[in-house]
């Protein structure tokens, strides 16, 4: 008979990476149905960046509806990451530091979001801080956290998977980083579609984690006295 009052947790993973996800393609569809971007696709044409798509009418309200939530998720789901390394007996420093790495890049999460909409150079400052903080801390989280399971006896296959997932984000990066240096006005023209791509990958990743918490029955018992 099952345990009831045992909850599974991979369906806060799977919230942590589809929730993001489904906000900025449903704030694209809106804004082009309401003319505030152009139809396109956004991941090849670089016709508007995520931040434009949430800064207009009805789509402006569905962002900060659904981002802030999946700010507050994404803590809860670092924060969990560390507790299910530990069950798995991974105690590596590296895998110490991962759910402060989540607390700050979730943080800057919603403080971009709340800062989009807004004119002025305060909050062009939060804006660009904030999406710069949470691509780059949670990239780190996530190699950590592949590098930890890769060097597990019973996940190292999975982890060298996820770590090649984190090389294929990471050489995006680069490449964007050498446009930008070599090339600036096409990186001008194409740059909305590397964010785009890195937030593509970075959900990616979250939902291949989803899978593992749930092939690894990863649970919170609920009791009471």
């Amino acid at each position: 008979m099952a345990d009831h009052r045992n909850v599974p947790l991979w369906w806060l993973a799977l919230a942590a990476g589809l929730i993001p996800f489904l906000t900025i393609h449903t704030t694209f569809v809106v804004s082009v149905l309401e003319g505030h971007v152009s139809a396109c696709i956004p991941y090849w044409d670089s016709c508007t960046s995520i931040s434009r798509t949430g800064r207009h009418g009805m789509a402006y309200f569905i962002f900060k509806g659904a981002m802030l939530p999946a700010g507050v998720v994404g803590i809860l789901f670092w924060w969990l990451n560390g507790r299910w390394l530990r069950q798995l007996g991974i105690h590596t420093a590296g895998a110490a530091w991962i759910p402060w790495l989540g607390l700050v890049a979730c943080l800057s999460l919603i403080a971009y979001t709340l800062a989009l909409g807004h004119a002025g150079d305060g909050f062009n400052l939060v804006r660009r801080t904030g999406v710069v903080l949470y691509f780059s801390l949670t990239f780190i989280a996530q190699l950590l956290i592949s590098g930890a399971l890769r060097d597990h006896p019973s996940w190292s296959g999975t982890g060298s998977r996820l770590l090649r997932l984190c090389q294929v984000t990471l050489a995006v990066g680069i490449l964007s980083v050498i446009l930008d240096v070599v090339v600036p006005e096409f990186y001008d023209q194409r740059d909305d579609a590397f964010e785009w791509t890195l937030a593509l990958l970075i959900n990616l990743h979250a939902l291949w984690l989803a899978m593992l918490w749930r092939r690894s029955r990863f649970r919170a018992r609920l009791w009471a006295d």
